[in-house]
């Protein structure tokens, strides 16, 4: 949790300054989409292989070595920063720290059911989530009040690299089973050990539902990706206010991952998830339309807010739904959900901003994301009556 707390500090600074040095230099908004785009395609196209690899070698190793890359990627946007580099040059190293993500996110998700035990699934979830956001709360803050005082974001790559080095050297102090990398099974990736994946989830149709709809939910809810635009053209409050914005989504989540972490584990899951996907849209919507920073601030926080009660519902089901031997494979693709959603929404929301403003981008895929979810709730009825968490599977494994 120290490591996540640290990297996670990091990357969200590399995160903002990415979005304002380059939309400082293009007065683009596509060019703001291609970053999510360019981070994309690797674990596009890696998600099934990474995820063979984590379930077959030490999960331990290879977040080490992801990290790793990730430290370069990042000192080489210092050195493109400072000297004006070309935006080629940019996007390689942002495809660079996109193949880190690849082959990390797999490994470091089916790691933490080997340090954390399975009746402390929901709960862990819930701390992991209100860590990871305190640092999305201090990094975008700290982030644009460097921007400001330094008038340039090279501290801030240094910064988010020196986060990924402290993550490689603190992941050396966590302990896991060796006997769950059994090397018997270390053999080379085949069409059936990829699919097998695929073949898991869909025999397992609660977890494929809560994916597939965080999925186009984020996907047509990628507002956070344009907050350049809004912070700078529509609310005027420059970098610092712009650090402000980007850290109102994680103010909202830490402040109900918290909650969610004192209290009993979740009676009416599915329902809840529902609930919190459609105050997802509507939030979109509302920031959309809005010409106040507070408005706007509030709307965000209402964001960050019920995108963690659906993260937490949908980080149980990955871990108390999936063997130990699947996990890796599982999670590559539950990966290829989530940061597609994440990457290929801002790029959907770059795209639209460019072709209709950024207003109507973002209000549309608020729109977009209540749409997802009436068809969903419409076709899912195993999510409409999930329970508790636990006690769902349970049932299952006994079945």
């Amino acid at each position: 949790m120290t490591a996540s707390l640290v990297a996670s500090l990091g990357a969200q600074m590399l995160v903002l300054a990415i979005g304002w040095e380059l939309y400082q230099r293009t007065n683009s908004a596509l060019a703001l989409g291609i970053v999510g785009l360019v981070q994309i395609v690797p674990i596009l196209l890696l998600a099934l292989v990474a995820g063979h690899i984590a379930d077959r070698y030490n999960r331990k190793a290879i977040v080490t070595l992801a990290q790793v890359v990730m430290v370069l990627s990042a000192l080489g946007l210092a050195g493109l920063s400072t000297i004006g580099g070309p935006l080629i040059a940019i996007y390689g190293c942002l495809l660079l720290r996109g193949l880190g993500a690849a082959f990390s996110g797999p490994a470091s998700s089916a790691l933490l059911a080997e340090v954390i035990p399975e009746e402390a699934f929901e709960n862990s979830a819930s701390w992991r989530s209100s860590f990871g956001q305190v640092a999305s709360v201090a990094g975008p803050a700290i982030g644009g009040f460097l921007i400001a005082i330094f008038h340039g974001t090279t501290v801030n790559y240094l910064l988010s690299a020196l986060g990924s080095l402290i993550f490689v050297v603190a992941l050396f102090f966590v302990r896991v089973q060796p006997s769950r990398h059994p090397a018997k099974q270390r053999e080379r990736p085949t069409l059936r050990s990829l699919g097998e994946g695929i073949a898991f989830l869909r025999r397992t149709p609660v977890v494929l539902s809560a994916i597939t709809m965080d999925l186009f939910a984020v996907l047509f809810g990628g507002a956070t990706a344009l907050l350049p635009i809004f912070a700078r053209d529509i609310l005027g409050v420059g970098p610092e206010g712009l650090g402000w914005l980007q850290a109102g989504p994680a103010i909202g989540a830490v402040c109900v991952g918290l909650y969610l972490a004192h209290r009993p584990p979740l009676q009416k899951a599915g329902p809840t998830f529902l609930l919190a996907v459609t105050g997802f849209g509507l939030s979109t919507i509302i920031f959309g339309l809005s010409r106040s920073f507070w408005l706007s601030l509030a709307m965000l926080f209402s964001l960050g807010a019920l995108d963690c009660v659906s993260m937490v519902i949908r980080e149980t089901l990955m871990l108390t739904r999936i063997p130990n031997e699947m996990r890796g494979r599982v999670n590559a693709i539950e990966g290829v959900f989530v940061s597609s959603s994440n990457q290929l929404g801002g790029f959907e929301s770059g795209v639209t901003a460019q072709l209709f403003g950024p207003v109507l981008s973002v209000v549309g895929g608020g729109v977009g994301t209540l749409i997802v979810v009436l068809v969903i709730a419409g076709v899912a009825p195993e999510l409409r009556s999930l329970r508790t968490l636990r006690q769902e599977t349970r049932e299952v494994v006994l079945s």
